[in-house]
């Protein structure tokens, strides 16, 4: 598809300057704890299969990994996978990372996985709705599926990702509400979590961030 491959550059573009967010980077030891923390709460045992879909510099991937579990990452942006495999080889972590379609992954990165995760990458899919059935066909029977999500103030619904690209169904983020009512068909249970804590982000927030964490 053509605006694939403008999204991707828009994200190659930004993969060097990635980091520098507090929730992207995680080089904060108060934001990177938190997050852990709330990993911690909603993964099975380790070692448990993850795939990390819009896994972006890997920083999520990376501390799941130091968790025990045994990670997939797929993201479109080349760059962005780039720099997820060398912070995976500064700290000696094997990670099956692929460049590739997140809303659709690859069929190398596997199936039957016990959690689907995704973070603040619902709302950049032209589909979501096809994206969320192929990703819990990707779970094996008692799975999880774990989306990370938000509702943004500050964007305009109608602007196109990209110059020229169509407007996205969910641009401007997702309330949980909405989320749920798209999810619920497909799983046997779900529940939303507030992510409201600005330590998880490194700053005070304005707007609704949640976790939603569905069993199939």
């Amino acid at each position: 598809m053509p605006e694939l491959g403008s999204i991707s550059a828009f994200w190659d573009a930004a993969a060097d300057s990635f980091d520098e967010e507090a929730d992207h980077g995680l080089r904060d030891p108060g934001v990177r704890a938190a997050w852990a923390d709330r990993l911690r709460s909603w993964m099975p045992a380790a070692p448990a299969r993850i795939l990390d879909l819009g896994c972006g510099t890997g920083s999520v991937s990376l501390l799941l990994a130091e968790h025990g579990h045994l990670l997939v990452g797929v993201d479109l942006s080349a760059r962005m996978i780039e720099v997820a495999q060398g912070k995976m080889r500064r700290h000696r972590r094997q990670v099956m990372l692929l460049v590739g379609d997140a809303g659709d992954p690859p069929p190398q990165a596997g199936n039957s996985f016990d959690v689907v995760l995704t973070r603040h990458l619902i709302w950049t899919l032209p589909d979501p709705q096809t994206a969320l059935r192929r990703w819990t066909s990707l779970l094996r029977p008692g799975g999880r599926l774990i989306l990370i999500e938000g509702r943004w103030g500050t964007v305009d619904d109608d602007m196109p990702y990209t110059p020229g690209a169509t407007p996205l169904p969910w641009s401007g983020g997702v309330t949980a509400e909405h989320l749920s009512e798209a999810v619920r068909p497909l799983v046997r249970d779900l529940r939303t979590e507030p992510l409201d804590d600005p330590v998880l982000w490194g700053h005070p927030i304005d707007d609704e961030r949640y976790a939603l964490i569905a069993d199939i």
